[in-house]
């Protein structure tokens, strides 16, 4: 199955953070943000950083900041940088071979899905992602608040104890949308 690891997902979901925020971010504030775990997080970010994504300043107003344009970062370079190579199979390596080789009908095909997949990696960018991120946000419908409760009660029945949505003591508690 191809799918992306844990580090190369958060990675991107930093890198993403990171373009929507210009003011950067520490990873504590991206950890909170998205509910990943910190120490996880923090290693990705500075494996980012190693790689030239990003820049980082250290102490009590650290954090972290994209290294140039987010128009200019691919998901495959954050990937490769979190990860290393991006590889469908091991025939795609140096090495190249295996047991397999001399009689192996699907290395081409698979070639082809390996270059494809590379190609397409390398055409989204960081800014592809955080302009997705903003036309989703802009798309959803608004949040709509909980149904308040009134009571068809008044006097001191009215401010008594009572159970959402239920008879209680003497009054009658009506739930509708304001």
């Amino acid at each position: 199955m191809l799918k992306l690891t844990k580090k190369a997902d958060y990675g991107l979901i930093a890198l993403r953070h990171l373009a929507l925020h210009h003011d950067g971010a520490s990873a504590k504030e991206i950890a909170a943000c998205y509910g990943i775990p910190m120490p996880l997080l923090a290693k990705v970010l500075q494996k980012l950083a190693r790689g030239g994504l990003l820049t980082a300043a250290y102490g009590t107003r650290g954090g972290y900041k994209l290294a140039r344009d987010a128009k200019s970062i691919s998901a495959l370079e954050a990937i490769r940088a979190i990860d290393g190579p991006v590889l469908l199979t091991s025939c795609f390596t140096r090495q190249g071979e295996c047991g397999q080789s001399s009689h192996c009908g699907v290395r081409e095909p698979l070639r082809k899905i390996h270059e494809s997949l590379l190609g397409l990696l390398g055409d989204i960018t960081i800014a592809d992602m955080a302009d997705e991120a903003e036309r989703s946000a802009v798309e959803q419908p608004p949040v709509q608040e909980p149904p308040r409760e009134r009571s068809l009660l008044s006097g001191p029945a009215a401010s008594a104890p009572r159970a959402r949505g239920h008879a209680a003591g003497a009054g009658l508690t009506v739930i509708e949308k304001l």
